[in-house]
C-alpha cells in the first residue's frame, strides 16, 4: 500500500519539478517568439504593397526608388542612370514621403 501512495506522490512530484521548464518555454514563446512572428507578418505585407514609385531601405542601407516590380525581385534607382536589382526580402523598410 504504501508502495502506491509513493508511487501517486511521485508522478505529481515529477510535475512539479517540470512546471518551471514548461512555464519558461511559455514565457519564451510571449516574450520572444510572438512578436516576431508579428513583425514577420507586417514586414511581408508591406512588401506584397510594394509598387514603382516607392521610396524604400535596404537591408544594407541603399536608398532608393522602386521603378519595376516583379513577382520575387525589384528594379531599384539609387542614382541617375543607376539602377539594381535585388531580391524583395533585401527591402527592410519603406520610406514615407513627407
Amino acid at each position: 500500500m504504501t508502495y502506491l501512495i509513493a508511487q501517486a506522490t511521485g508522478s505529481a512530484d515529477l510535475f512539479a519539478q517540470f512546471l518551471p521548464l514548461i512555464l519558461l518555454f511559455v514565457g519564451m514563446w510571449f516574450l520572444v517568439i510572438g512578436p516576431q512572428r508579428k513583425r514577420q507578418k507586417e514586414h511581408d505585407a508591406m512588401l506584397a504593397a510594394l509598387k514603382s514609385g516607392d521610396t524604400v531601405v535596404t537591408s544594407g542601407g541603399i536608398f532608393g526608388t522602386i521603378t519595376n516590380v516583379k513577382e520575387d525581385r525589384l528594379v531599384l534607382r539609387i542614382a541617375d542612370n543607376t539602377k539594381i536589382e535585388l531580391a524583395k526580402n533585401f527591402v527592410s523598410k519603406k520610406i514615407e514621403s513627407e
